[in-house]
């Protein structure tokens, strides 16, 4: 990569462990928060307390138009109906000619929603379909770009 290159959200390619979800054209939620809890403490008035408590880490939402890889994503959601276990996670930014700008590490991910497509013959829309994940953080070097 060079130092010209921009993460420009072309595409984010999916894998959970080692299986291939294939490509998504939007990636939502990667982020964290400390949560911090406020302490005010007697005679002194000059500041309030700021604790850290914990680490929240939001969902992360993956859109991307139906095509053939709409399969993956099926046939690896339909897994989770015989008991959900807690994965590990890799997006990767992609320009268009496949060169990663940035990975993501997720720990202990697990499927929280697909939506699929709004099929309606009276809005000639592109049929999109939505996987959301919930994680307990990043890993990695590579995290974060």
């Amino acid at each position: 990569m060079t130092k010209d290159e921009v993460a420009v959200a072309i595409a984010f390619v999916v894998k959970i462990d080692d299986q291939d979800l294939g490509a998504f054209n939007t990636c939502d939620g990667l982020g964290c928060e400390v949560v911090v809890e406020q302490r005010e403490e007697g005679g002194n008035n000059g500041h309030v307390w700021q604790l850290p408590t914990r680490m929240k880490f939001s969902n992360v939402k993956l859109s991307r138009p139906i095509t053939a890889e709409s399969t993956k994503l099926m046939r690896w959601f339909s897994g989770m109906a015989n008991g959900i276990t807690r994965k590990t996670a890799t997006i990767e930014a992609r320009t268009l000619e496949g060169t990663v700008i940035a990975r993501w590490g997720l720990l202990d991910v697990i499927p929280v929603k697909w939506s699929g497509p709004q099929l309606n013959p009276d809005s000639p829309k592109v049929a999109v379909e939505t996987l959301e994940l919930a994680h307990h953080g990043f890993f990695g070097p590579g995290s974060g770009g």
